[in-house]
Formats: C-alpha cells, structure tokens, sequence
C-alpha cells in the first residue's frame, strides 16, 4: 500500500476528527493482529463481534487512529456513519489514485478460477494484483484494493455476493474497466428468491463500470444469454458450442490431465491448453480470453497466460497418494459446480475404481430436496462406480442416482466422516480414482486426512 495521509480518509470517508490530521497512513486494517505504527484501525461490527471493543488497543499498539461510529475512550476516533461503508469509500478513493485497468469476475460457481486464468493472461502484458483466497466479500475486496502500489499496472477483482446490493457497492467501490459474470446459479438463493433475481444481483457488476465498460457473459448459460444490456458497451460473449459467439471452443480433445481445444475468435483461431478437466474449465478459459482480447493482449500470449493455470487448494486439486488419484474440491458446493466436478471424475484416467464421495450443498432454500436429486440424477454418467454420501440431504443424491439406474448396492450413506473415511480405507487400492465434493461446512477434506494419515 502507498501511503496516505490521514486527511485523505476523513475526506474519503466523510469522518469527523477532532485532532490534527496530517499524520500519514502507512497502512489500513480491521484485525489488531495486523496493526502497526501509524496504521488506520477500521471498527467493523459483526454478528459475532465489535471492533469497538479493540479501538483502544489498536492504539496502544501504534495506530494513527480508528474509524469507529462512536467515541471510544482511549481511542482518537474518526467517526462516520457506518464503519463498513467507510472501509468501502476509502478503498474506493484509494483506487482512484491508480489509472489502471481494473477487471472485476463474479458469477455464481466457478468465478474463482475464471478469476486466476484471468489474472494469468493479464499478467502476460501487465503488473497484476489480483484478489488472493477468498478476499471477494465487502471487506476482503477493499483489503485487495489497499494491496495495490506503484508497481502495479493492472488488477483482477473478484466479488462474491449472498444479498441484493454487495455486488453493488463492491463495484461503486472498484470500478471496473472490464466485467465477467461467469454464470447464474442457485447459490444463495434462499436469500434471493430465483435466479432472475440473483442475475439482477450479479449484474450490478456494472454499477461502478464506466458506460461503455466491456462486459464478458457466457451464452451457454440460458439467463446470461438473454441478459438485456441497456447501453451501447461492448459485449464478449464465448461459448463452448455456439459458433455465433465472439468467442468459442472447437476440438475439445482430454488427455493427460488436460484439455486441449481451438479457441476461435473473430480474428482468426489459435490452439490452447489447459492443464486442468472438465469442460466448465474450458469455459472460464474462454473468458479469460475475452478479457485479454479486451485489453489488447496478442492471442499468443492470452493462450500461453491461460496455459500456465493450475488448481490449487481445495478447488478440484488433483493429486495423488499411495497410487491414487484423489480430486479434492471442497471448497464450495452449487448443483452446477457439482455437476463439473463430476465430470473431471469422468474425464480422470484410472486403471481402477472411481469413487464418488459427495457431501451435501447448503443454503438451497426449500428447493435443497429437488437439487440434490438432480445432481444425484448426474452420477451415471461420470463412470463412477461407487456413490458414497455424507449429510443430511445427502441421501438425496442416491435417490436420483438409483432413478437413472445406478445399482443401489453401490451407493452408500454415511453418518460420520469417521465411517466414511474407514470404508474407504478398506476399499481403496492404487489406480482408483477418488472425488471429494460437498460444501464447504462439509469439511470432506477431513475424510481425505483421516485416510492419507492411516496410510502413513
């Protein structure tokens, strides 16, 4: 972060302060843990705890001062309205200090890895912060923002969004120069009551995009296709199969782990690769090249970018123990993520077994039942010979499974993690291949360590 004064904030933030206000800003933070001498402490209020409670003792470990919405004693407090807010606005002042391209990625399932394809192509031409983790909320966004310095010359931003309006305000905040909405799923539809309302929800991407802001939009997504964009920005769309598409995959061939395919674009066609499966991967990849195409980055080097991409984490982590492949992803769970998981089990090459370890997908709503079935329905196809099920809802996956003709000898529920990861151990055997993926709050990688950690 490049110093501000704190001056600048008050006025960032339309603070009141009632000391002297030229002491400069070496950096901003909302955890005591972090602070330093002359950093700013920003009071956010949670569900489960009040940063006012640490205003004191941010001082008392160096900082300038706190932003608070209230007098704190012991604390030189620049009081505004909301905290939360005043984290944004400054945020967005402090972007504006930097004349960059700015590419904001949301989209219900896959917008982290479009995000770090994404990333990889710009950086090909530019000095690129990107967001890092799962910092794509109304306080991890402005934390990325404040990352930015003087050696960067362009930033991928990702926003995540469960209500109507964050998409918003993180956008008023970042101020895209170019938009992806990846697609339009049913995560956190319990809060927006349809996927025509969580499309309003993610187009507010353009809140903060200039008017003729590019925007990137997949057409294999039946709501994106028919989004009605009112002003006269350029529209990317890409696509998999529709050859009417400003972007679109050809001879899509798996092999070794990978996927080859020809990305046509209006200019011509150039070969790609990427060292990832399944076809959901292909798609993020396309939009990368959008982005790069709308950022003038030659094809040759937008393919190479989106070459150098490989999972990482609990994001369909492909890696191998004992002989077997184990695909960890289990990071977050939506019927159409779990549907591409599936098929990268599909498209895994195995000498054995494939094992299909689901846990259940939350914050469904009322429609959890239904989803849960649909995505059960999906299992047959995967060449998966076993469907081992942990969770509550779980149950329902076998059902659809068993409506499509899996052999119910071969789908099994579990109650614990502890008895799911035991009769894997006893089954398993090198060459199999084994899929973990569930929500989040399923913590399934728990049944990965229990097996890994036996055979050690």
């Amino acid at each position: 972060m490049e110093k501000l004064n704190l001056s600048e904030v008050i006025r960032a933030c339309h603070g009141s302060f009632g000391y002297p206000a030229d002491t400069e800003i070496s950096d901003i933070s909302t955890d005591t843990r972090t602070i330093g001498k002359n950093s700013l402490f920003i009071a956010l209020k949670g569900e489960r705890f009040d940063g006012h409670d640490f205003a004191a003792k941010a001082m008392e470990l160096g900082a300038a001062a706190v932003v608070t919405e209230r007098n704190v004693e012991g604390a030189k407090c620049l009081i505004v309205d909301s905290t939360a807010q005043a984290l944004l606005d400054i945020a967005g002042y402090y972007r504006d200090k930097f004349d960059i391209p700015v590419v904001g990625v949301t989209g219900s399932v896959g917008k982290t890895t479009t995000k770090d394809m994404i990333a990889l192509v710009v950086s090909q031409k530019y000095n690129t912060l990107k967001t890092q983790g799962n910092f794509n909320n109304e306080i991890g966004m402005p934390k990325t923002l404040f990352g930015l310095d003087n050696s960067h010359t362009a930033a991928v931003i990702e926003m995540g969004m469960s209500h109507k309006g964050e998409i918003s305000r993180m956008s008023m905040c970042c101020k895209p120069d170019v938009c992806v909405i990846t697609n339009i799923g049913v995560s956190h539809i319990e809060n927006l009551g349809s996927q025509e309302n969580i499309l309003k929800a993610k187009m507010e991407i353009l809140d903060g995009a200039k008017y003729d802001a590019p925007l990137v939009l997949c057409r294999d997504d039946k709501l994106l296709a028919k989004a009605e964009i009112y002003s006269d920005r350029k529209v990317y769309y890409y696509s998999v199969s529709k050859k009417d598409c400003d972007v679109y995959a050809a001879g899509i061939k798996t092999s070794d782990n990978g996927i080859d395919f020809t990305i046509n674009y209006k200019g011509g066609k150039i070969p790609a690769r990427i060292n990832c499966l399944g076809e959901h991967n292909v798609k993020n990849a396309l939009a990368a090249f959008c982005v790069g195409l709308a950022l003038n980055i030659s094809p040759e080097d937008i393919v190479k970018g989106i070459g150098l991409f490989k999972p990482e984490g609990m994001r369909q982590n492909v890696r191998a123990e004992n002989g077997v492949t184990y695909i960890m992803d289990c990071y977050n769970a939506a019927p159409d993520s779990m549907k591409a998981s599936l098929s990268v089990l599909a498209q895994t090459q195995c000498k054995g077994k494939r094992y299909c370890v689901l846990g259940d997908m939350l914050e469904l709503g009322k429609n959890a039942a239904k989803y849960h079935r649909t995505v059960g329905e999906y299992v047959p196809s995967t060449k998966a010979d076993e469907l081992l099920c942990f969770g509550e809802n779980s149950a329902y996956y076998i059902e659809g499974a068993k409506d499509k003709g899996f052999a119910p000898e071969n789908a099994k529920h579990f109650e614990t993690r502890e008895a799911l990861a035991d009769y894997l151990k006893d089954k398993i055997s090198e060459g199999d291949a084994v899929l973990f993926k569930g929500s989040r709050g399923m913590k399934l990688e728990e049944v990965f360590d229990l097996i890994t950690k036996k055979e050690a």
